[in-house]
């Protein structure tokens, strides 16, 4: 009988959920950039929702489509921050 509990990830699955996490944060970070209180509020709600709709995806294609359709929306947010000189925008990409 094995000792992993029924619900252990492999190890591909571990690696995305790290992926995900880390995309998390990093999104969460950047919006902390953003000057204009209201529009932080809308875009936490945004990026909230988004990962909420999306948490039982099990599967391996529609989530690393799901992670690339969040980078780019990250790097368009950056990007923004950087245009409108918004100070330490581009640290929340390091």
């Amino acid at each position: 009988m094995s000792k992993l509990p029924k619900a252990a990830l492999s190890l591909k699955q571990f690696m995305l959920r790290q992926e995900v996490l880390k995309l998390y944060r990093t999104i969460f970070r950047t919006i902390r950039q953003v000057p204009d209180a209201s529009s932080r509020h809308e875009l936490r709600e945004w990026a909230r929702s988004d990962f909420r709709a999306n948490r039982n995806q099990t599967e391996e294609l529609a989530i690393k489509m799901l992670i690339q359709h969040a980078n780019r929306s990250l790097k368009e947010l950056q990007t923004s921050l950087e245009l409108s000189g918004t100070p330490s925008g581009s640290k929340a990409a390091k």
